[in-house]
């Protein structure tokens, strides 16, 4: 019996670590009046707070949708977090360049494995889909492999500004070296003057100049021509240097273009999407 004594702090401390969700929990640990050792996931009068690594939970993964969603056995839609991939042919979009390239290399990656997630500040996207980097088993960061190999560019989405700087030294050096998506003719940069043409589908690299800022109640636009601008949510404002510092110079920006009418916009959320030539 007094083995079996012995041994239930033990139990009890297994215990309480197999059903804590977080990697860092708090345990507390405190001694009776004769001595002996207890633990509790609640505080206790006279009890000492220990720090336990409880250790990462990984998710078998399911299926592969494309380059930068996934589904989980558990049923749950995991889209990673600040990159995006080209699309891939679907019911309602179009494949385009370097989507099913992406596709493929994540599926050899992780097909039949486990992930690990790592979150941000916002949890969900609007689809209900899990924000997560995603790491593998051997601690692979997924997110950044697959913007060092071009399959990705690097899209930031605030107050999600984890492992941001990261993603986007790797993203230069890819760049740079004209891998993936960055050596194909359909990414190649263009004129914003030629944008009021019309025809631009998906995520877009366009050069120009900015001209002059006008400010609405919500935004303000910086203004290549009078046909195409960068829309900066006054949200936003914190995360950019004073707007006004743009106008004149020339710049390249990244993301996807939206028509109103006779004019065209490109909606800006960080300011990595603007690249100073």
């Amino acid at each position: 019996m007094h083995g079996f004594y012995c041994l239930m702090p033990k139990l009890l401390m297994l215990f309480l670590l197999f059903f804590l969700s977080s990697a860092q929990a708090e345990i507390f640990q405190w001694f009776d009046a004769k001595g002996n050792k207890h633990f509790s996931d609640k505080p206790h009068q006279g009890a000492t707070a220990l720090k336990v690594n409880a250790g990462y939970t990984y998710y078998q993964v399911k299926k592969i949708y494309d380059g930068d969603t996934i589904l989980l056995a558990n049923g749950k839609k995991v889209r990673f977090l600040g990159i995006n991939t080209p699309e891939v042919e679907g019911r309602h979009k179009s494949a385009q360049a370097g989507g099913e390239q992406a596709k493929q290399w994540l599926f050899k990656k992780l097909n039949n494995s486990k992930v690990r997630l790592e979150k941000d500040v916002e949890k969900k996207d609007k689809y209900g889909r899990l924000l997560a980097h995603v790491f593998t088993e051997d601690k692979e960061h997924i997110n950044l492999e697959l913007v060092k190999r071009g399959l990705a560019s690097v899209n930031i989405y605030p107050p999600n500004l984890k492992y941001s700087q990261v993603l986007l030294k790797a993203e230069h050096q890819a760049e740079q070296n004209r891998q993936g998506i960055w050596g194909y003719d359909e990414y190649a940069p263009k004129q914003a003057k030629d944008i009021n043409q019309g025809g631009f589908k998906g995520w877009q690299r366009v050069r120009g100049m900015i001209k002059k800022i006008r400010h609405t109640r919500k935004n303000s636009y910086l203004d290549f021509s009078d046909s195409f601008a960068l829309k900066i949510n006054r949200k936003a404002f914190r995360y950019f240097p004073d707007l006004e510092s743009y106008v004149g110079k020339s710049v390249e920006v990244r993301g996807w273009i939206g028509r109103r009418k006779n004019s065209y916009s490109m909606f800006v959320r960080h300011p990595s999407a603007i690249k100073i030539n």
